[in-house]
């Protein structure tokens, strides 16, 4: 239910946006002050979570995000809808895995399952569930082109993402039943010098990574739309495909658990990542686009399960919440690019993908060279 309701809410940001005529460059803004709140709201949580359990953090980032996808149904306010959307933290991206992570969830696969190549196995079935059930997200944003023909564009957008807030309190609800083993008693006021020490090499990459996907995703569904003239169905077809190639990559990533080197897979997907977006910008058609998008997601479903296990694999036990929160809090950071967007977008439209391709690539020869272990 979260992946479907989450997709469903990112796809229509930017686009929902615009048809309230709301500016690209305004966009941007509201896409980066989106992922400041989210910043703030990770930290809180993850120190949080270190202390009083990380269910505790999955609920709490779950009820922000339902809170605010009701805030956006009720409202017709473009302020209220601008204010739900940041509370709801739906601008960050629309990829296969957007349901699969919320603050919390890393850190509480980690704290129950040890061994490496358990854990690219777990984060890779929770891959393929969320890149699944996103595209029922994709079809309900296909949907909106059905249900304005009887209710008009701006209340097909409301009525649906009131369908995606009871999705949201029906996702709250199972968090709710969660359970996990007792913590171990925190020992440091943050977190042990030996995880600060590895979490900052993992933050050095993923902020450049995280500066190429504020750029590039968050208004992506707006780029399909201004480039090619696509409209929300030709637009959901796509990514609903790339839900699919996404869960493909990461089954794909959980048959390659334990056989192949996890750093490399983390390291060269981030890279062909960035290729990839790039390829995307300098598509001639829609078709050639969506296809170099589909196969792009294939890839982003292999890597993520390997990413996610490499960033905790330094970590000390009792420092998973607070650690996974700062990574998460300096990729945000990182994503405030989105605010440099709409402005790109504005200027050329090939713009925002070249940039952030490029970013993504560095991201992943950055990963290969800082993490790269050290010879005895």
């Amino acid at each position: 239910m979260r992946s479907a309701a989450l997709i469903y809410m990112t796809l229509s940001f930017s686009l929902y946006l615009h048809a309230l005529k709301v500016s690209i460059i305004d966009i941007g803004i509201v896409a980066a002050l989106t992922m400041l709140f989210a910043l703030f709201l990770t930290l809180g949580l993850g120190m949080l979570g270190d202390r009083r359990g990380y269910r505790y953090e999955l609920i709490i980032s779950e009820f922000f995000t339902m809170a605010g996808a009701f805030l956006i149904a009720a409202s017709s306010s473009v302020l209220m809808i601008m204010l739900g959307m940041i509370i709801a933290g739906i601008s960050t991206g629309s990829g296969g895995m957007r349901g699969a992570f919320s603050p919390g969830s890393s850190a509480y696969i980690a704290s129950i399952y040890g061994e490496e190549k358990e854990r690219v196995k777990k984060f890779s079935s929770i891959n393929i569930i969320a890149a699944v059930f996103s595209i029922v997200g994709s079809a309900m944003f296909g949907m909106v082109g059905l249900v304005s023909v009887y209710t008009g564009a701006l209340h097909a957008y409301r009525y649906l993402f009131l369908v995606a807030a009871f999705m949201m309190l029906g996702s709250l609800v199972f968090v709710m039943l969660l359970t996990e083993p007792a913590r171990p008693k925190k020992s440091t006021r943050i977190m042990k010098n030996e995880s600060m020490k590895y979490i900052m090499r993992i933050i050095a990459a993923n902020v450049v990574g995280g500066a190429g996907v504020g750029i590039a995703i968050p208004l992506l569904p707006l780029w399909f739309n201004q480039v090619f003239k696509a409209t929300n169905i030709e637009i959901s077809i796509v990514f609903g495909i790339s839900y699919v190639a996404t869960a493909l990559g990461a089954y794909y990533a959980s048959r390659l658990a334990g056989k192949t080197s996890v750093l490399n897979m983390a390291a060269g997907t981030r890279s062909l990542n960035g290729i990839l977006l790039v390829a995307l910008a300098l598509s001639p058609a829609f078709p050639i686009a969506g296809a170099i998008y589909v196969i792009r997601a294939f890839v982003a479903g292999s890597g993520s399960p390997n990413r996610s296990t490499v960033t905790v694999k330094g970590i000390g036990n009792e420092d998973y919440g607070t650690a996974t929160s700062l990574q998460g809090i300096a990729t945000r950071v990182s994503q405030l690019s989105s605010g440099a967007s709409g402005y790109l977008l504005d200027y050329a439209l090939p713009l925002p993908l070249e940039v952030g391709g490029v970013l993504q690539l560095i991201s992943g020869a950055l990963y290969k060279i800082l993490l790269k272990p050290k010879n005895k």
